[in-house]
């Protein structure tokens, strides 16, 4: 059975939005758990959260 529109997701990732990592540079595609803060998602991990770079002080 196909789905009702022909424009479903169906597991293809290619069309979803991405970013870099503020911190590592690492490209992450978007998830469906960020549908709602996806402009304020800037980390790829909790790690790179922690470690993020300081743009204080030298």
């Amino acid at each position: 059975m196909k789905p009702a529109t022909p424009s479903a997701f169906r597991g293809n990732k290619q069309g979803l939005p991405g970013k870099a990592c503020a911190t590592c540079g690492r490209w992450m595609s978007w998830r469906k758990r960020w549908a709602r803060q996806w402009d304020e998602v800037k980390h790829c991990s909790d790690a790179c959260r922690k470690h993020r770079r300081s743009t204080g002080t030298p």
